[in-house]
């Protein structure tokens, strides 16, 4: 079905692309970098003590938290940057960096389970599942780095179109994250410690190509304002 707006009207093929590309791309790099085969240690870790009951609430109350976080992220991440005067290329080439750093670490499997996942906290499902647990630094900046692509758009219908799709790509990672650590040790019985391996080692690889796409279109972004501010220069 294809995407509409208001008074039913069919939309705009350009706003469909442009929906289905951040959909796919947005989903693609949070489900990557978040990676959910991979958090499942740390949620047996802190849930191991747990009946079936209680497990399942804090399986709810961590991917709601990841949610609300990223949400979060998407709307105020603009605000920060502006209050601190990052620009939008400069913030898309430090989050490419990061993500790059962290597929590196997961690559190479350096990447390990925190001891502060053995400690009691009051609110677990918060910290230290939520944060850093599952939405770290990576996927925030991975956030981020959407958001200024889509303020980057040319027509309101474009960043709405976008705003929806990477509200969707959130939505649907949380579910697979909800749907994994509510099974989480029944799949960490059967995939093991091999399978949980293989597939963190690849989301590296994939990390590291995501990081490297972020630098390179944030560099893009740096040149074309570094360009327009010679030229304004020059034309005074």
């Amino acid at each position: 079905m294809p995407f509409r707006y208001s008074f039913g009207r069919r939309a705009d093929p350009m706003v469909e692309d442009s929906f289905t590309a951040f959909l796919v791309g947005s989903f693609v790099s949070l489900i990557t970098i978040i990676n959910p085969p991979a958090t499942l240690p740390i949620f047996t870790s802190v849930t191991g003590s747990l009946d079936a009951d209680a497990t399942r609430r804090t399986a709810t109350s961590a991917s709601i938290y990841c949610f609300c976080i990223l949400v979060g992220s998407l709307f105020a991440g603009s605000l920060i940057m502006k209050a601190f005067g990052i620009s939008y290329g400069a913030m898309r080439v430090a989050g490419g960096m990061i993500i790059a750093l962290l597929g590196h670490g997961m690559l190479y499997g350096k990447a390990e389970v925190s001891e502060v996942a053995k400690a009691q906290y009051s609110n677990p499902a918060f910290f230290p599942l939520a944060l850093p647990g599952i939405t770290g630094p990576g996927s925030i900046a991975v956030v981020i780095g959407l958001e200024t692509k889509i303020r980057e758009l040319g027509t309101f219908q474009h960043r709405i179109s976008a705003y929806l799709a990477v509200l969707g790509a959130m939505l649907g990672v949380c579910l697979v994250e909800f749907l994994l650590l509510r099974s989480a040790r029944t799949v960490t019985t059967r995939l093991g410690n091999t399978g949980i391996e293989v597939i963190t080692r690849l989301s590296g690889f994939l990390l590291i190509c995501v990081g490297v796409q972020f630098v390179a279109s944030g560099a893009q972004t740096l040149y074309a304002t570094l360009v327009q501010a010679a030229a304004a220069t020059a034309g005074h």
